[in-house]
């Protein structure tokens, strides 16, 4: 998280609830992120009414769109780069999502041409020379999603028992 600028805390929504004590518009800081991008809240984040934050996982996204992608800027020193980190996190955060579960599947017993099918689409996901700001922001995420949905379909024969 020391690598990220508070992406998770600032980029999504969240709708007032039994997880959210507040709502939050997208692309606003959370209340109770501080300066330093840190939570002030974050050893009673559950007694305070904000037990969405305990379970939300950003899979390294907030990294990689801070350090990869914008190159260790930060929307709070250029609050003009807030839409596109918000809109950046938010594609990378469901391509890192697809990507493990792409890695949960790969620990089956897969074939020759499942392995072959499944390095496709991670290195689609995750290209070996990463991904510029224009190639994130023109990027398909549902589409991936779909697709990887349907691999993933295929391969319930390593996981159900007849």
């Amino acid at each position: 998280c020391a690598r990220c600028a508070g992406l998770c805390c600032a980029a999504p929504a969240f709708v007032r609830s039994e997880d959210f004590p507040i709502d939050k518009p997208a692309a606003t800081a959370c209340p109770n992120l501080d300066a330093d991008y840190r939570c002030r809240i974050y050893e009673t984040r559950a007694e305070a009414g904000f037990a969405g934050c305990l379970v939300y996982d950003c899979y390294g996204a907030g990294q990689r769109v801070t350090q990869e992608i914008f190159d260790g800027r930060s929307w709070r020193e250029e609050p003009a780069l807030l839409a596109e980190m918000t809109d950046a996190f938010l594609t990378a955060r469901r391509l890192h999502e697809l990507l493990a579960l792409l890695a949960a599947a790969r620990r089956a017993a897969l074939s020759p041409d499942e392995l072959s099918a499944l390095s496709a689409l991670e290195d689609e996901l995750d290209p070996a020379e990463g991904f510029t700001r224009a190639q994130l922001a023109s990027f398909d995420a549902e589409d991936a999603g779909t697709r990887v949905r349907v691999f993933l379909a295929t391969l319930k024969h390593h996981f159900v028992k007849s």
